[in-house]
């Protein structure tokens, strides 16, 4: 059976996938740096400031 190589999500090297305590990620820091950028907020998405229509299901008398 030929061994499942995936890229780190983090610095694109090609490691194994079976036995990999980190996986996705090849190691530690790697996984560690990934964690870091969650939660500095790296990953967030932005905010929706408008307010939902009527077609949306936006009632006035819930105001």
């Amino acid at each position: 059976m030929k061994a499942i190589k995936v890229k780190c999500p983090q610095c694109k090297r090609l490691t194994s996938w079976e036995n990999n305590p980190y996986r996705p990620f090849c190691c530690e820091r790697c996984k560690l740096i990934d964690l870091g950028h969650w939660a500095d907020g790296s990953y967030s998405l932005p905010a929706q400031d408008e307010a939902p229509s009527k077609e949306e299901g936006y009632h006035d008398d819930e105001i």
